[in-house]
């Protein structure tokens, strides 16, 4: 009979995969995000600074505690933890009083630091492993350092060496697709190329948000960051819309094997060949897999 502490630690352990399947779609909705992060952060910073902040913490601290409630994934509570991830990664990339190359290193400095850590205890960055509260706290803070770094990258380009936004937005879009070919085409593991499109991603999206809602004067469209937040809003929409595809047909769940998360869970969050090369479900396990509860 299992222990009552094993109990009490199974209890709180997810009890399937708490990321989305990574498909096309999962980086359209990725980068939407990202500009209406960016829109939504500029647009409550110009009405007031404490609203800003209130709503950026509170937003964040909500949508954490939500996502780590959550015992499998659920399409709306973990888009709306990235959501608030990218409101919140703005202001701290603007916050730091060091310049756009000083809050770029910064940043680098805290991935890399948060990336050594997570591996040296787990022993794979795979998000394929995220199958231990252990392990999903490592990779939140792995997204929000990617959005601060990220923020801080288009920043750079955009202010500090001048090229503008959609300049940037041109620039961030060839970035993208370099870890993309070099997966498909030369090779470059998985999850190397995953984390350096996610980091892109974010200054992807900013710049196009920041092109449209900057002054001309600052090689903006100037639709003002009021026209520009009912922009983001028309985003969120899209993105409900888009995250209730993925929750009909279940093309956004991971589908690492069950005995991957059972493994985790009663060894610890120690790390087999299974966990970094997590198979697609065995015949035997989907009908298991498809009653997991998603919220």
């Amino acid at each position: 009979m299992p222990s009552s502490s094993h109990s009490r630690t199974h209890g709180r352990e997810p009890v399937a995969p708490k990321v989305p399947e990574i498909t096309a779609l999962f980086w359209v909705v990725k980068i939407l995000t990202t500009g209406m992060g960016e829109a939504t952060s500029d647009y409550l910073a110009h009405l007031s600074l404490v609203l800003a902040g209130a709503v950026g913490i509170l937003g964040l601290a909500l949508a954490l505690w939500l996502q780590f409630r959550a015992r499998s994934y659920s399409a709306p509570v973990y888009w709306f933890a990235v959501m608030m991830v990218a409101v919140f990664g703005t202001m701290a990339a603007d916050g730091p009083p060091i310049g756009h190359i000083g809050s770029t290193v910064f940043y680098i400095v805290v991935l890399a630091t948060v990336f050594y850590a997570w591996h040296r205890r787990e022993g794979t960055l795979s998000i394929h492993s995220i199958v231990t509260c252990r392990r999903e706290t490592y990779y939140w803070l792995t997204v929000l350092a990617t959005f601060a770094l990220g923020t801080a990258m288009g920043d750079l380009t955009a202010d500090s060496l001048h090229f503008g936004y959609l300049p940037s937005a041109i620039l961030f879009t060839a970035v993208i697709l370099v870890p993309a070919v070099a997966w498909w085409r030369f090779g470059l593991g998985e999850v190397v190329a995953f984390w350096s499109a996610y980091v892109v991603t974010r200054p992807l999206g900013a710049s196009f948000a920041d092109w449209l809602g900057k002054p001309a004067g600052r090689s903006g469209v100037g639709l003002g960051d009021g026209l520009v937040a009912l922009a983001a809003l028309a985003a969120l929409i899209v993105i409900v819309v888009l995250v209730g595809y993925l929750m009909v047909t279940r093309g956004g769940i991971q589908r690492g094997a069950v005995e991957t998360v059972e493994s985790a869970v009663v060894g610890g969050g120690g790390t087999s060949n299974d966990d970094v090369n997590a198979p697609g479900l065995p015949q035997q396990a989907r009908s298991w897999f498809s009653q997991v509860k998603v919220d």
